[in-house]
């Protein structure tokens, strides 16, 4: 492959997926090969664009630099293309999305049908898990993520809110009671993540302030969907999104408590992506298709 955009869009490949043998599949080239057109590309350029070693590839700040500087002009070459075909195109290629177990099962998966009928020429490479996926290293188009985010290199769109809410079985409360104020959550058994929160703290507000309530139980958990079944089974009270346990709450599986002490318990949903302006057409009919069928089920942001 002797083009510069050939080189440029190998080398992208390689930074998105962290390998050689990876980015060689996608280029259709052998791992070797691969290597090889890198080292003649830092060769070229007069700089170590990768920082090698037998586990892992590390940009270092010139590779960053180049990186940034392949993925807006094969972009630009892929919005050319897109721009001149117009509406005789259209959006193909693989899509990957990453969302949490809860969200992704009982807001994202009923819509698919629809989507996959408005675009059958997008294939859907989708994975739900509640741990937060590398976009760049996972070569992830798009991340559905609740509450704050902590990397703003990425573009957002803020679908909307969650209220959160904490919840337990009628079977859990017939046995140890109902708290009736937050100070009571120190004498139950109240479930909890095994990631992500550096306290097992609960906020409520008490006073016009909000209070940070150290809770704990014997169950920790990795993601939502299993501490939504640990609940409905009756081991412990736990704090979970509206969208996760609103059928529940409607069918008396399971009962809101405190709800008085908790009306501002909310985080964002928000769906984030590399790019706003370079967007690949797969990506943004996706990012559209949420804001029109998701937004309208969550509280407006």
């Amino acid at each position: 492959m002797d083009s510069r955009s050939g080189e440029m869009l190998v080398f992208a490949k390689v930074v998105e997926t962290g390998s050689f043998s990876a980015a060689g599949k996608l280029a259709s080239l052998s791992a070797s090969a691969v290597s090889k057109l890198v080292t003649r590309l830092e060769q070229r350029l007069g700089v170590l664009l990768l920082q090698r070693s037998t586990r892992h590839l590390a940009l270092t700040p010139e590779g960053r630099r180049y990186y940034d500087s392949c993925a807006r002009i094969l972009a630009d070459i892929e919005e050319a293309e897109q721009g001149v075909a117009g509406d005789a195109v259209a959006p193909g290629g693989v899509l990957r999305v990453n969302v949490s177990l809860p969200f992704g099962t009982h807001m994202i998966l009923p819509l698919l049908p629809e989507f996959v009928r408005r675009y059958p020429d997008i294939t859907l490479d989708l994975s739900l898990s509640d741990a937060l996926a590398d976009l760049q290293r996972e070569a992830v188009d798009v991340a559905i993520r609740m509450g704050p985010l902590a990397d703003a290199s990425f573009r957002a769109r803020v679908l909307g809110r969650s209220r959160r809410a904490v919840v337990a079985a009628p079977l859990y409360l017939e046995r140890w009671g109902v708290p009736q104020e937050p100070a009571a959550l120190a004498g139950h058994r109240c479930l909890n993540f095994n990631f992500r929160r550096a306290l097992d703290e609960w906020p409520f507000r008490l006073g016009g302030q909000t209070v940070h309530m150290p809770v704990r139980g014997g169950i920790l958990a990795n993601n939502g969907e299993t501490m939504r079944q640990l609940t409905l089974d009756g081991l412990g009270i736990s704090r979970l999104a509206m969208f996760h346990v609103a059928a529940d709450l409607q069918a008396g599986r399971l009962v809101e408590l405190l709800a008085d002490y908790n009306p501002g318990d909310t985080e964002e949903v928000t769906a984030i992506f590399s790019s706003q302006r370079y967007m690949p057409l797969r990506v943004r009919v996706f990012i559209d298709f949420l804001l029109e069928r998701v937004s309208p089920l969550l509280a407006p942001a």
